[in-house]
């Protein structure tokens, strides 16, 4: 999940000087973003600084924040002939400022920690894509998902090829690991979930080359574990709605497991960190192939106290 941000001082004095997407695509600054929790803490990888929605923009769907919160496209993508003219090629060329990024951060991290890429998942573009940005009720993506699955899966298409050039183009670059993201995996129908999204995420994975790691999160999606467990990824991230060790019972064990303590706790008190953290370690007891993390990014609220009370709990459990 998400390390850096603006829990961090050193984040906010970069951010102050510097927007978000200026840093996304500075590839000096990317870099600097993504190695800062590695001086803080002791922590085992390296998450590379970016942003889901570089994939849409790069196909010519730009995108910027609005002053209220949340994300705003700079059109929705309504018609075939706008999606016509989302243009795929030259992609890994317009988003080489990430792959940059990358081969930095590799240097720096001198084979001593791991470097993981990331991107979304092609559903959750979409519903940014079609919504015209962040929404509440998700009902534009839903409706053309249900009405015309004909523009619906056109629309996949480009996107997970897309998705498998920009995933090459990080492995090239120096990517351990490749994170993929379906942050609005839970909105969909159960029964729709694979034609929605899963497949699509299969798909890539089987692009990508043989038995390279893939870190599958679907957020709000627990009651789809056990098929995505078949979707060629190594590793299930899951969120913190479920309880782990129940997961782990439910998901073939050549699955390893990422997760998932509730992000909230991090804007409490290192005690209660302590204490959720030991339960959920000792709720793994016994058991192989845990990554700990958040069960979803961290936020800003976060306390530094208690990220060092995270590191230091997980580091010197037995």
């Amino acid at each position: 999940m998400r390390q850096a941000g603006r829990y961090l001082p050193e984040y906010r004095a970069l951010k102050a000087k510097s927007s978000f997407l200026e840093m996304v695509k500075t590839p000096e600054l990317a870099a600097e973003v993504t190695l800062q929790p590695l001086r803080r803490f002791a922590l085992d990888a390296a998450i590379i600084f970016s942003d889901i929605l570089v994939i849409p923009e790069a196909l010519g769907q730009g995108y910027k924040f609005r002053d209220e919160g949340g994300i705003a496209m700079d059109f929705r993508l309504e018609n075939r002939a706008q999606l016509d003219q989302l243009d795929p090629a030259g992609l890994t060329t317009r988003l080489n400022y990430v792959a940059q990024a990358l081969t930095r951060v590799k240097a720096e991290l001198k084979g001593e920690k791991a470097l993981l890429g990331f991107g979304g998942a092609p559903w959750t573009l979409a519903t940014y894509m079609v919504e015209g940005g962040s929404s509440e009720d998700f009902s534009r993506i839903k409706q053309l998902f249900y009405t015309d699955r004909s523009f619906f899966n056109a629309l996949m298409e480009k996107l997970t090829a897309a998705l498998i050039d920009y995933f090459q183009m990080q492995i090239n670059a120096g990517a351990d690991a490749i994170q993929l993201f379906d942050s609005w995996g839970g909105i969909i129908a159960g029964q729709d979930y694979e034609a929605a999204s899963l497949r699509w995420m299969r798909d890539i994975i089987a692009a990508l080359p043989r038995d390279f790691p893939v870190i599958l999160y679907a957020k709000g999606a627990s009651s789809q574990l056990t098929d995505m467990a078949f979707s060629g990824a190594k590793v299930l991230g899951v969120d913190w709605t479920v309880d782990l060790g129940v997961v782990r019972k439910l998901v073939p064990a050549n699955i390893a497991l990422q997760g998932n303590l509730d992000p909230v706790l991090m804007n409490t008190t290192p005690e209660i960190v302590r204490r959720e953290v030991t339960r959920l370690l000792e709720t793994m007891r016994e058991t192989r192939g845990h990554i700990f993390n958040l069960g979803h990014g961290i936020m800003p609220e976060a306390k530094i106290e208690c990220m060092e009370a995270l590191v230091e709990t997980v580091t010197a459990w037995k």
